[in-house]
């Protein structure tokens, strides 16, 4: 099986017990996804349309410093990614064409 994923040449960072760049940013990173998986639920579950876009603007902002982050870790080589092969692709199009007949508006669904 070939190696298939994209990425950039690895930035070299030094090895030790201490946190270097990239473990500080892959710990943001994660923090990131962390908060803006919680601010998801909330905003779920909101019932009070001032606190809703109070914390709606906040769960944007941390949702665009996650892909900074993301952006970073990427290009300094320090996150991969796998190309979807076609036929996964085509299965999951298949799957949620089927959801979308289910619906009540059926095919007229954008």
């Amino acid at each position: 099986m070939t190696n298939n994923s994209i990425s950039n040449q690895p930035t070299k960072v030094e090895k030790n017990p201490s946190m270097n760049d990239r473990d500080f940013i892959n710990d943001l990173l994660a923090t990131e996804k962390y908060m803006t998986h919680g601010y998801d639920v909330f905003l779920n579950e909101a019932s009070h349309m001032g606190l809703y876009k109070d914390v709606l603007d906040i769960y944007n902002e941390t949702q665009n410093v996650q892909r900074h982050l993301y952006n970073v870790m990427f290009q300094e080589g320090w996150y991969k990614v796998e190309p979807a092969q076609a036929q996964s692709l085509q299965k999951k199009s298949q799957q949620f064409s089927g959801y979308r007949e289910q619906l009540p508006y059926g095919e007229n669904v954008q």
